[in-house]
């Protein structure tokens, strides 16, 4: 006997050797305990490193990380039990190591401790992890509520427009000593919307060419004509994207509308399989990011940062944020400092935020560095995974478009603090401060798990009539 894929064939491997549901999920507890080990170890090793003796909390941290971990694996046990194993283990580790680097860094500004107020944050993101992943029983059931989540999505982008700027931008909320970023909840409810919507309409989003043939004097000539989708199947989705541009630009905040606008572009083309909207969403991107570029004095100042790094050293005012962070790298070498042993607090206000990445750069070297990008890399890549072995499109186009969060803010943030790209201000997933960051981070990782145990549920037994009551492997239901 064999075990069977997500869709119904065989795979060649015994079942006893697969294992099943109940294999991955002791694949998942066991990777769950090394990811555990592995964040109490960089706990530890600060410590030493620091102060030369274990931190007195470091058993405490340990226990609650553990605790956490072993809560969210219980409701995947139960509730989603086909669910793909490495997601929620890597989703530990990342935020186990990004509590790692904000406690070091709080042994360098007693004043402004952020690692308590974080791990609080990571407790809440993962009571909505097993909300999530325990309530919600079938993921088409947001497909219901395409418009409601874009009408919230737009809503949480424009509230912060009435608010005071931070760092030359508005994508705050502050009332009092609580802070948080709607963007960051934008982006969850927007990836709904495009894949509720493009799944409905991906047969008329995907323009076809037609060819007429003239016949001349001198032979037979070609003539091509492109069909351009209705205005009325269109029009929709690019009224809300460039409203969620329009409002991001008046907030300043360009980094969380490239990341809109990469994940539109990406669900685009996996709903029509055209190229094209690739194209023509680079030349949008270039031609946005070039006009806003030269007008908009914040961005512009960016964009000459970026150019010129080390500007303000030759002008005698020292280094500043970009130029720290390129030093931190450098100095980080092949194999780092050492937890602990860094300077990268040099960097300023943005050091646990925008900048962590260059802790870990210096700390850990570019082999940490490099393990850090694999993780990611693996997350994402488990993710179009499961997109690939859904039946369903509004299941492969969110699958997608979750996915594609993650690799776009990996991108945009590392590329920005290594001098790759212009800086933009975002948080880097699970690893810098900000509690609305985590809580939605958690909130994909728990609707791609959903999604996954869908993907990955054997098939049904066959119905009375004797027919799947599934689409068969390979056809795409209309």
């Amino acid at each position: 006997m064999t075990a069977t894929g997500p869709a119904g064939r065989p795979t060649g491997i015994p079942a006893a050797v697969s294992g099943g549901a109940g294999g991955r999920r002791g694949v998942e507890l066991c990777l769950l305990v090394g990811a555990v080990l592995i964040s109490v170890y960089g706990y530890v090793a600060v410590g030493l490193a620091h102060d030369g003796a274990v931190p007195p909390d470091a058993a405490g941290y340990g226990a609650g990380l553990g605790l956490l971990a072993l809560l969210a694996h219980g409701a995947v046990r139960v509730r989603a039990r086909h669910a793909d194993p490495l997601l929620l283990p890597i989703a530990v580790l990342l935020n186990g190591l990004g509590l790692v680097l904000i406690y070091r860094l709080d042994l360098e500004t007693p004043g402004d401790r952020a690692a308590p107020t974080q791990l609080v944050w990571s407790t809440l993101g993962v009571g909505l992890f097993i909300a999530v992943v325990a309530g919600l029983r079938d993921h088409r059931t947001l497909q219901r509520y395409a418009y409601v989540c874009g009408a919230a999505a737009l809503l949480l982008l424009a509230a912060p427009i009435g608010f005071p700027e931070v760092n030359g931008a508005r994508i705050w909320i502050r009332f009092g000593p609580l802070s948080f970023q709607p963007g960051e909840f934008a982006k969850v409810l927007l990836a709904v919307f495009f894949a509720a919507y493009l799944a409905a309409n991906r047969d008329a989003l995907a323009a076809r060419v037609h060819r007429s043939v003239q016949v001349l004097a001198g032979g037979a000539a070609r003539e091509r004509r492109m069909r351009l989708p209705a205005g009325r199947v269109l029009g929709p989705v690019v009224t809300i994207w460039l409203v969620s541009v329009g409002v991001l630009v008046l907030e300043r905040d360009l980094g969380t509308s490239l990341l809109f606008f990469g994940m539109f572009v990406v669900v685009l083309y996996a709903a029509t399989g055209r190229a094209s909207w690739v194209a023509i969403g680079l030349l949008l991107a270039s031609a946005g990011a070039f006009a806003v570029g030269s007008v908009e004095p914040h961005v512009h100042g960016r964009v000459e940062d970026w150019l010129h790094p080390f500007a303000s050293i030759e002008a005698g005012r020292g280094p500043d944020q970009l130029a720290q962070s390129l030093f931190a790298f450098a100095a980080g070498g092949m194999l780092g400092a050492g937890l602990g042993r860094g300077e990268s607090v040099l960097i300023g206000f943005a050091a646990k935020s925008d900048f962590i990445l260059a802790t870990a750069g210096e700390e850990l070297g570019l082999v940490g560095l490099t393990a850090l990008f694999l993780l990611y890399a693996l997350f994402v890549a488990r993710g179009y995974r499961t997109a690939l072995s859904l039946r369903d499109p509004f299941g492969r186009l969110l699958a997608t478009g979750l996915a594609t969060v993650p690799a776009l803010q990996v991108f945009v943030i590392a590329g920005g603090v290594m001098g790759l790209i212009p800086l933009t201000g975002m948080a880097m997933p699970f690893l810098a401060q900000g509690g609305s960051s985590v809580v939605t981070n958690w909130i994909i990782v728990a609707l791609l798990v959903r999604v996954s145990d869908s993907a990955r549920a054997p098939d049904p037994p066959p119905t009375l009539a004797g027919l799947p009551d599934r689409v068969p492997a390979g056809e795409v239901p209309r």
